[in-house]
């Protein structure tokens, strides 16, 4: 199967490429950096701290993506709209791990699985989809009784906030619950805020050190509080889980897909 990665020159990029290279059947193809990168015009297996792949980073993605059966991208919002079109085009799976997406950027991902299939997931990482679908049950199960609040770290250079994981996991809650996800939503308090409204779904964001991505959804009651969570070491974890996406969504008819479908959970 051969695959191509975008934003090769970043730590997920290097990740993707030793984790499509140790697995069998599967190969780089090619490989792509933002334009200006000093990455552009380095072998993507050198930069990534294996072998010599005899694969270019390059700064156009069009012919990249045209040679790819599957193109895996963790880059920005507004790349990732580029290359769900040229996806589209080229009738390549497109894997997609960017976060930050706005309505619009996700708008034309639903446009391009009309010609492609797309897996979309605020987060790649199994254990993670698990625990998008536990938040899911619990809250069904708990109701308006419980407050629910998502907390979540990440290391000091990210800089969206809250997580596409955390706001995944809300809206999984919010799902689960029968509510708009939107209009519960409570990110920020400072000041004199008044007593928590019922029925809102509350963020907290921390920032700092390596931290890879914690995230806990919290489930408070009168007298209990339940917690659900996931804690990552390595980003080895979302680079299996986007191959793993990849090699389902190849003989996939097109459409829009997201982890859970990936895994059977839909």
């Amino acid at each position: 199967m051969n695959i191509a990665i975008m934003g090769a020159g970043g730590r997920m990029g290097q990740m993707l490429v030793r984790e499509v290279t140790a697995t069998e059947g599967c190969h780089v193809i090619g490989a792509t950096d933002r334009e200006g990168s000093p990455h552009i015009g380095e072998d993507a297996g050198s930069l990534a701290g294996i072998k010599a792949l005899g694969v270019v980073i390059e700064d156009d993605p069009a012919p990249v993506i045209a040679r790819a059966h599957a193109v895996i991208d963790f880059t920005t919002p507004a790349a990732t709209v580029e290359h769900t079109r040229l996806c589209a085009q080229a009738n390549a799976a497109h894997i997609v791990g960017t976060t930050g997406l706005s309505k619009e950027d996700e708008a034309a991902l639903e446009l391009a699985s009309r010609h492609s299939a797309v897996v979309y997931a605020p987060n790649m990482s199994v254990g993670v989809t698990l625990l998008m679908a536990l938040t899911e049950k619990v809250a069904a199960v708990l109701g308006p009784d419980y407050d629910i609040e998502v907390l979540e770290m990440h290391h000091r250079h990210k800089v969206d906030a809250p997580s596409g994981t955390a706001l995944g996991l809300g809206k999984a809650a919010a799902k689960g619950r029968g509510v708009d996800h939107d209009a519960a939503a409570i990110y920020a308090r400072q000041g004199h805020t008044g007593a928590r409204k019922e029925g809102t779904i509350g963020y907290a964001t921390l920032r700092g050190g390596d931290v890879v991505g914690d995230h806990t959804v919290m489930f408070a009651g009168e007298g209990e509080r339940i917690e659900i969570g996931h804690k990552a070491s390595s980003r080895q974890v979302f680079a299996a889980g986007a191959l793993r996406a990849a090699r389902w969504a190849h003989s996939q008819p097109y459409g829009l897909y997201s982890m859970r479908d990936v895994l059977g959970l839909d």
